[in-house]
């Protein structure tokens, strides 16, 4: 026989020191919690892309299956879609992620053929969609037609 079935009383008082140290540890895990999720909104408020006022002048590059177009837009966009919205360079459907990019410069990306556009800064591949993709001035961008929905 164990001695917390032979002294009910004991076994009580085990279980609520158990149980107190149980809400203590939670009460630390989630002030923790609380704490790494404030410095990550900081950090992010902090380190995210900043936009540029005023008048700027980009370079748009667009590659289809055959050809490449240059543009040079001068605008006051603070974010790649407006600038190229402005110029009628791109078109798309609003979604809760933001604008989906269907047609560039007249070309339609066809789904059923696993065609999309991949939006490129100096080669590399936004992280960001072009709604939320600052602009500054001397920037250049490229849009490539791309096949296949692993490329």
């Amino acid at each position: 026989m164990s001695y917390m079935t032979a002294f009910p009383i004991v076994s009580k008082i085990i279980g609520k020191v158990i149980f107190m140290k149980n809400k203590k540890l939670t009460a630390i895990v989630a002030a923790i919690l609380v704490i790494v999720v404030a410095i990550g909104g900081f950090m992010y408020f902090k380190l995210r892309p900043q936009t540029s006022e005023g008048a700027k002048t980009i370079e748009f590059s667009v590659t289809d299956k055959t050809e490449t177009k240059k543009f040079t837009i001068k605008t006051d966009a603070e974010f790649l879609s407006g600038a190229l919205e402005e110029q009628k360079l791109i078109e798309g459907t609003e979604s809760e992620y933001g604008l989906f990019v269907t047609k560039v410069n007249g070309i339609a990306a066809d789904s059923s053929k696993e065609e999309w556009w991949c939006f490129t800064k100096g080669g590399e591949m936004l992280m960001t969609g072009v709604d939320s993709t600052p602009i500054a001035d001397g920037d250049s961008f490229e849009a490539t037609l791309k096949v296949g929905y692993d490329s």
